[in-house]
């Protein structure tokens, strides 16, 4: 089975916050190796361009070069899933995830904003 991008910790609510608490607490940490074994590749590269990273390392820095991110196998409401954690955002991938492509309208709401415009948009 290949994981679908399902959403991150941001764009979570309601009662799937309870999901996301559980998915975290439960988490085994994994390998990129791995992490990519399940995850659907258009869909972490849709992630990591919008996430500002470089597509080869001679460009600038990779996602894989990045030592901050951190990958995980989990569950998500009671089914296996992956994700990847990035400045304290989780990301997560699963059996029935509607891909990057269903999220990307999302992106530019965001783009150039810094974590401080981002609070203060979430807390105002």
């Amino acid at each position: 089975m290949t994981y679908r991008f399902l959403r991150n910790c941001v764009a979570t609510t309601g009662d799937d916050v309870a999901l996301l608490t559980a998915m975290i607490d439960d988490a085994i940490g994994i390998t990129r190796k791995t992490f990519l074994k399940h995850v659907h590749r258009g869909d972490l590269r849709s992630l990591e361009a919008a996430l500002s990273y470089d597509d080869h390392h001679t460009k600038g820095l990779t996602m894989a070069a990045d030592w901050h991110v951190s990958y995980h196998r989990s569950h998500w409401n009671g089914e296996r899933c992956y994700y990847f954690q990035h400045s304290g955002i989780e990301y997560y991938f699963t059996g029935d995830g509607g891909g990057a492509d269903e999220f990307a309208p999302h992106w530019d709401r965001y783009a150039g904003a810094t974590r401080q415009s981002i609070a203060e948009e979430i807390w105002s």
